[in-house]
């Protein structure tokens, strides 16, 4: 197995794993916090877009989409604290976006050479991914950062725990 078919399976999960957390929520419980101070889902699921769509944009060439006007602002630690429905999108609007830019990272990975893993990664980035390998691993397992809370958030719900 290649580094790149490793990466694509890890992409592959986290995105599989996200979705089934996510595939009873209301847009209601989308603005739901499991404890206060915690980020709600809809802030979540904007900051990892942004995040990946911005790491993205550091490659050479530059592999982001376009995302909505404002949107990197909107999901910024600043706007966090945000409950207010009429500044963020709906679940399927979110996983629409998600979607495409995870598409753009898989194009991305598949143009890279085994070569490429090893060359550095950009400079804005380097201090969690010195190399573009790691640069990947990033984009690939950041989802997997933020399942922990929407698992927290389906209890609070009395959702059932799916995994």
């Amino acid at each position: 197995m290649t580094a790149k078919e490793i990466l694509v399976i890890d992409m592959d999960t986290a995105t599989f794993i996200l979705n089934t957390y996510l595939s009873d929520f209301t847009e209601a419980e989308m603005l739901k916090r499991p404890v206060p101070q915690a980020n709600h889902t809809a802030w979540q699921l904007g900051h990892l877009i942004a995040s990946e769509n911005d790491m993205l944009s550091a490659l050479t060439p530059p592999a982001s989409i376009s995302l909505p006007e404002g949107f990197a602002k909107q999901h910024s630690k600043e706007s966090a604290g945000s409950d207010d429905p009429a500044k963020f999108l709906t679940k399927a609007q979110y996983l629409e976006l998600m979607q495409k830019v995870r598409a753009a990272s898989k194009e991305a990975l598949a143009k890279m050479t085994d070569a490429d893993f090893n060359k550095p990664g950009p400079d804005a980035l380097k201090s969690f991914a010195p190399t573009l390998g790691a640069l990947f691993s990033v984009i690939a397992g950041h989802p997997m950062m933020h399942t922990g809370q929407l698992a927290v958030l389906r209890r609070a719900l009395g959702k059932p725990i799916l995994m």
